[in-house]
């Protein structure tokens, strides 16, 4: 029986020959047996260490071992005093030796004494020698070159982008190991990412960065960013510098600066395992919102070193990185940065709370990086109540598709059928409740979503639906209730068996067809199309992550042109509507959770986690009753498919299987018949993983999975083409109007001391309110900067929402003296709310009325000066005659020389009084 001691030593040998070190005993010791020989048990001035690392012969560092379940952090204090001093005679890199490491073979810690602040950190393994080798003729660490990064280059950059890459470095050079990015949707994650991986590359010399994406379709567009990437003062984009790598195979490629890759696929290499390909294309938001277990059993790969990457970032992070892939993230001995539009507390949690900087989508609106959104509600009775068919009493036909191969047939109902609202898209279908929410919205879309528009041309419609055949009912069904071709409207899933998904996403983000898309998940997040201005939801999310992510795919601003390039009676995007079919903006969503035992996890995701390489006994002993379950009401004809596709095993044999593994008896006899009768308990683990893994393996097989599932899911989907469905509701969320508009009077309310212009627009009457530019601009900065983050046009919208009898016009974009408008209308100085132009122009022609009535007349010139002068003020609120030497608009038709011979020599005196009346 090994001592504990004995167990350490033996595991910590294990780790230390996999990363490449020859391991020999201090009586037959050759430091020039291999580049890294660690010697056990030798004596040093301060006592015997464990091991002395010699790396080229030349000493550079001890381990020192403990049994496991001591904690290491005081052992640090014991190791230290073996780097105090060495044998003159004993060859070594420095004076003091380097490298520090404790280790129970459980738990490995490391210091290097060479950075500026050494600091233990925790390691999955031991550094190859090859590494610790380069790191010693480096004239310095990357920890201190972290700490004298070149200032930042602005130009090129966001104010938020800014403070992300400078909060990012700050963290690094403090060498805080993990950071946490919050930058909107919209606001350049990517770009920034590219920005200061260029930094981290070129003036800390990082060996290699890896980008984590959430699907492999967004890793494609994250090479293009890099791609496209030019560095400021560079000649060269970023790929013509450095080879950026998007993994498809299993092979990193050593020359790569950065590699691209989905958490899944990092996976499968660490554990030697192919890649089910459809797994890279699932959306972790989707598959992993809801479920955990316990973590993933990650060994040490010789293939893929802990020192591989330098930096880790995780484009997007959800609640995978937390919980399913957190060993994955921790084997790597390296930084972790996060890239999130939507924290919860829990990925703060993960990321230590560090959160380097702070930029939310409300700010990324006030900004006009992104725009707004109003929700607009359709309720129809089917959708919320469900439906019945009644069969009468000779029993009725009703037609049945077969979920897997669509083939459609007859069946006669021998009872009524009735389905719940859940139920509804799943195992029943409803072509009428479809075609009710596709018909109220062609009716609307023109008169109260867009009314501006032509009629011409749908705005781009991104549709989510429940599945892939809940996806394909509606791409029919959009075709028939619009009239149009199958141009029009186009299904975006993985199950595209016709046309390529990415090519169809291209052609949805930059042709003018088609006009509706309809997805499941495949561009639920991430994926970037700007000219979306209807984000249509006809399923739920439980997830407040992903339901974030869903909405961020509408927020996206686009340049006009652009715009109008797909839509071509479309102006300017300045907000999405956000179609709410079925309560999934009413629905309480689950921020993410801590990993912890559910048992409500889906069967689907329990087949998927299987195959991922979840092995606990609650998961097998699960799926082995699901499949117990479901073969007792399966057709022999069923049981045949199941068979055909695992080699002869039904599902019950399948639970059977399951339930062995894990059965304690079985696991014991398991263990005599193939190690022995005194296993240690290494071989006793051994043994039943194997077991494990033989049961598991038939899921590993994609068929075999999508074969259960087809099957559990009910084979067949009922066709309800009796019950007709009707409209209960239709109109805008008016709640979200009340919360900003309650936000705004709170916002005057709170700064009518503080802020210059509503001093004077509080505390002066119309027509005294002398207002300049600089009062406006600081008014309207203090808005979009502070919280609640609001924008002029998204409370403009608000009163337009609940006083549209009294809101005429909409806002100029980015004329600063509309908010002049908006304050007077909140205050109750003004009855109606329009933009501040109309309200000028009104007051220039009562001013020329009173001037005529006066007996000054002016001629065609003067009356252009004039207007000219009233549209400066309209969007200046002031103006002097420095103005006219300045101002673009005043200088082209000859400036101050030119006003006053046209005008007069009362020029100034006209400004202060047409001043007054226009805008005071």
């Amino acid at each position: 029986m090994q001592l504990p001691e004995e167990q350490a030593r033996e595991k910590i040998d294990q780790l230390l020959t996999e990363a490449g070190w020859i391991i020999q005993d201090r009586d037959a010791f050759d430091r020039n047996a291999a580049l890294g020989v660690a010697v056990r048990e030798f004596s040093l001035p301060a006592g015997f260490t464990d091991y002395l690392l010699f790396i080229e012969g030349k000493a550079a560092g001890v381990i020192e071992a403990k049994k496991a379940g001591i904690t290491l952090s005081a052992v640090a204090e014991q190791s230290a005093k073996y780097m105090t001093a060495l044998p003159e005679h004993l060859a070594r890199w420095d004076d003091l030796l380097v490298y520090d490491y404790e280790s129970t073979g459980e738990e490995t810690f490391f210091r290097n004494l060479h950075d500026p602040k050494p600091r233990s950190r925790r390691l999955f393994a031991f550094h190859r020698p090859e590494t610790l080798h380069d790191w010693l003729r480096e004239p310095d660490t990357l920890r201190e070159r972290l700490r004298n990064m070149p200032p930042l280059d602005f130009r090129g950059l966001r104010d938020c982008q800014v403070e992300a890459i400078e909060g990012l470095e700050r963290s690094l050079a403090e060498d805080r190991p993990r950071a946490l990015i919050q930058l909107a949707t919209g606001a350049g994650k990517t770009f920034t990412a590219c920005s200061f991986s260029y930094r981290l590359i070129k003036h800390a010399g990082a060996k290699r960065i890896l980008f984590l994406v959430d699907r492999n379709n967004l890793g494609d567009q994250t090479l293009k960013e890099f791609q496209n990437f030019q560095p400021v003062g560079t000649a060269n984009r970023f790929t013509d510098t450095y080879i950026v790598q998007h993994l498809h195979g299993h092979r990193i490629d050593p020359d790569a600066k950065v590699v691209i890759t989905t958490i899944q696929r990092l996976y499968s290499m660490l554990r030697g395992r192919e890649l089910d390909e459809e797994t890279e294309e699932i959306s972790a938001f989707e598959q992993w919102s809801d479920n955990g277990h316990d973590p993933l059993p990650v060994a040490y790969n010789p293939d893929i070193p802990i020192e591989t990457f330098d930096f880790i970032v995780t484009d997007e992070c959800h609640r995978s990185i937390y919980g399913l892939w957190r060993q994955v993230l921790e084997y790597f001995d390296a930084h972790l940065i996060g890239l999130t539009a939507t924290p919860s507390k829990h990925t703060l949690g993960f990321f230590n709370q560090n959160l380097v900087a702070e930029y939310p989508y409300e700010r990324s609106v006030a900004d006009g990086v992104n725009v707004g959104y109003e929700v607009y509600r359709i309720r129809t009775r089917v959708t919320e109540q469900g439906g019945k068919m009644e069969t009468g009493d000779a029993g009725f036909q009703v037609p049945v598709r077969d979920r897997r191969t669509r083939q459609l047939r007859y069946e006669t109902l021998d009872a009524d059928l009735e389905y719940t609202a859940r139920e509804l898209d799943r195992s029943v279908v409803n072509p009428n409740q479809i075609r009710t929410v596709l018909r109220t919205y062609r009716e609307r879309v023109f008169t109260e979503l867009f009314p501006d528009r032509t009629g011409e041309w749908l705005p781009k419609t991104l549709i989510f639906a429940k599945d892939d055949n809940h996806a394909e009912e509606i791409v029919h069904a959009v075709r028939e209730v619009f009239g149009e071709g199958n141009d029009f409207a186009k299904k975006i899933t993985y199950r595209n068996t016709g046309e390529d998904p990415k090519a169809l996403i291209k052609a949805f983000r930059v042709d003018p067809f088609p006009r509706i898309a309809v997805t499941v998940d495949m561009v639920a997040t991430g994926t970037d199309i700007k000219p979306v201005e209807v984000l249509f939801f006809m399923r739920d999310v439980k997830s407040e992550g992903y339901y974030e992510q869903m909405k961020g795919r509408g927020v996206r601003t686009i340049p006009e042109a652009d715009l109008r390039a797909v839509t071509p009676d479309a102006k300017t995007k300045t907000r999405f509507i956000l179609i709410d079919a079925v309560g999934v903006s009413e629905t309480k969503k689950n921020a993410s959770q801590p990993l912890e035992r559910k048992h409500g996890i889906s069967f689907d995701k329990l087949l998927e986690q299987i195959a991922m390489g979840r092995r606990d006994e609650d998961a097998l002993s699960s799926l082995a009753g699901r499949l117990a379950a479901l073969d007792r009401k399966l057709s022999d004809d069923d049981r045949s498919r199941v068979a055909e596709t695992t080699g002869g095993q039904t599902p019950r044999d399948l639970a059977n299987t399951l339930l062995d593994a894990i059965e304690p008896d079985r696991q014991q006899a398991a263990i005599t018949e193939r190690v022995g009768p005194a296993p240690t308990p290494e071989q006793e683990q051994q043994v039943i993983d194997g077991l494990m893994d033989e049961a598991c393996r038939p899921f590993d097989k994609p068929d075999v999975r999508q074969r259960l599932k087809d099957i559990k899911q009910k084979s067949e989907i009922v066709i309800d083409e009796l019950t007709p469905d009707e409209i209960t509701g239709a109109g805008f969320d008016e709640q979200k109007a009340r919360e900003t508009i309650t936000s705004f009077k709170q916002f005057i309310d709170d700064n009518r001391d503080e802020l210059t212009a509503l001093q004077i627009l509080y505390n002066q009457p119309l027509g005294h309110q002398h207002l300049t530019y600089a009062t406006i601009r600081e008014l309207v900065n203090a808005m979009t900067e502070r919280p609640p983050h609001l924008a002029v046009a998204n409370v403009w919208q608000a009163y337009k929402r609940l006083e549209a009898a009294r809101v005429r016009g909409a806002p100029v974009d980015e004329q600063l003296t509309e908010v002049v408008s908006l304050v007077r209308f909140a205050l109750g100085q003004t009855d109606s709310l329009e933009p501040f132009s109309t309200a000028v122009e009104r007051r220039f022609n009562l001013w020329l009325g009173r001037e005529k009535k006066a007996g000054r007349d002016y001629g065609p010139e003067q009356i252009e000066w004039l207007r000219a002068i009233a549209a400066y003020l309209t969007a200046n609120a002031e103006i002097t005659p420095r103005d006219f030497m300045e101002a673009p608009a005043l200088t082209d038709k000859g400036g101050i020389l030119r006003a006053r011979k046209v005008l007069g020599d009362g020029l100034n005196e006209m400004l202060d009084e047409l001043q007054e009346a226009l805008v005071a």
